[in-house]
């Protein structure tokens, strides 16, 4: 009894298969007009890195090492030095002098900007990475402090509008709204509750 319920359950799932690659083959055709117009990615969307600054223009990172001690693929390197009066670079005591991540080795699980205490490194919403040479594939610190490029080296458009007419890419994360008025409204002095801050 069991082979001849074997064979109608695979005659059954093979006909569902089938009608449903018969309706995909006669219905209405999806031509994606890529790299012209792009879909959205999502808000949380990890892409390509990018380095921050602070607002008087000093980096956020510290080179602390703490995003290179939290990557499971081991792709991000750091050499630190010492900030001193006449060469400041970051907040702190320390700044990062070499910062690389190996992008053909990230997997973009999001440790390394969960591990930084200074929001110094996020994920953006920058998708377009391949490349043929895999030494491009090694981004330094003045490509992650940089903005993402508008156009690649072949001359496609990396920003091109989407199917809605907005833009790609957001200029922060959404996590990382909260965190930006919530500097904003140290420097202004008031917090986004609207109390007075420290004077």
């Amino acid at each position: 009894m069991r082979p001849i319920t074997g064979v109608f359950r695979g005659t059954k799932n093979t006909s569902v298969g089938m009608a449903t690659t018969l309706r995909a083959f006669f219905g209405k055709n999806i031509t994606e007009q890529y790299p012209e117009v792009k879909h959205p990615v999502m808000p949380r969307f990890r892409g390509r890195h990018k380095l921050h600054r602070h607002a008087n223009g000093l980096e956020k990172c510290v080179g602390c090492s703490l995003c290179a001690a939290a990557c499971p693929a081991d792709c991000i390197r750091v050499v630190a030095d010492e900030n001193t009066d006449d060469n400041r670079v970051s907040a702190g005591e320390r700044y990062a002098t070499v910062y690389e991540i190996n992008m053909s080795r990230c997997i973009f699980c999001g440790y390394c900007e969960m591990a930084c205490p200074f929001d110094a490194i996020t994920l953006g919403n920058d998708w377009e990475l391949a490349d043929l040479n895999r030494d491009q594939m090694i981004y330094t610190k003045s490509m992650l402090l940089a903005d993402p490029p508008t156009s690649d080296r072949y001359g496609m458009n990396r920003r091109a509008v989407t199917l809605d007419g907005d833009g790609l890419d957001s200029a922060l994360p959404v996590w990382l709204e909260e965190t930006v008025a919530r500097e904003s409204g140290e420097r202004s002095g008031t917090d986004p509750t609207g109390r007075k801050g420290k004077s």
